[in-house]
């Protein structure tokens, strides 16, 4: 947090297949993997493209998440299915070390395309929902911070939480 790049617009990407695209990839796995994040976003490591990676399974940042597939997002469009928010706790490896309660879209049709770029669409809801939601607002610019309602609700994850203990290497 405090990287310009990170309230940037991303650009969209227009080559795909490229091994540039797949050097991107691969580092945004390692980075996500070593970090045990749900997905990232370009911009965090520093590159301005619409590309998103996000999924879960067994993680111990998450641990009563559901699973979510493990999924390569390029250019991605949401739409939300009805107003329904729902309430969650949130961090992100951009603004390390705090955690807070974020309102998001609760059922979500989300479209894009993969690293070939082969069109797909998904409609999802709850934790599936919320990860697209949190890696997108990335490629718009907006950190998790800026859509708390309640400060009240944002602080420091060892502090509010003494007793999550985050799997160590």
């Amino acid at each position: 947090m405090g990287d310009p790049r990170l309230l940037e617009v991303a650009a969209p990407v227009t080559d795909f297949g490229t091994s540039a695209l797949l050097q991107l990839l691969e580092d945004m796995r390692d980075t996500m993997a070593h970090e045990d994040g749900a997905g990232l976003a370009a911009p965090q490591i520093g590159v301005s493209l619409q590309v998103v990676i996000f999924g879960s399974a067994d993680n111990p940042r998450y641990p009563d998440a559901p699973v979510v597939p493990h999924t390569v997002l390029i250019n991605p469009e949401l739409t939300p299915l009805d107003d329904e928010e729902q309430e969650g706790w949130e961090g992100c490896l951009s603004v390390p070390g705090m955690r807070g309660v974020v309102p998001r879209w609760n059922h979500l049709h989300y479209a894009g395309f993969d690293a070939d770029g082969v069109r797909f669409e998904r409609t999802v809801e709850g934790f599936h929902a919320r990860v697209v939601q949190h890696e997108v607002d990335h490629l718009r610019g907006v950190l998790y911070p800026q859509r708390i309602r309640d400060m009240r609700r944002f602080g420091f994850t060892d502090v509010m939480f003494p007793n999550w203990q985050r799997r160590t290497r």
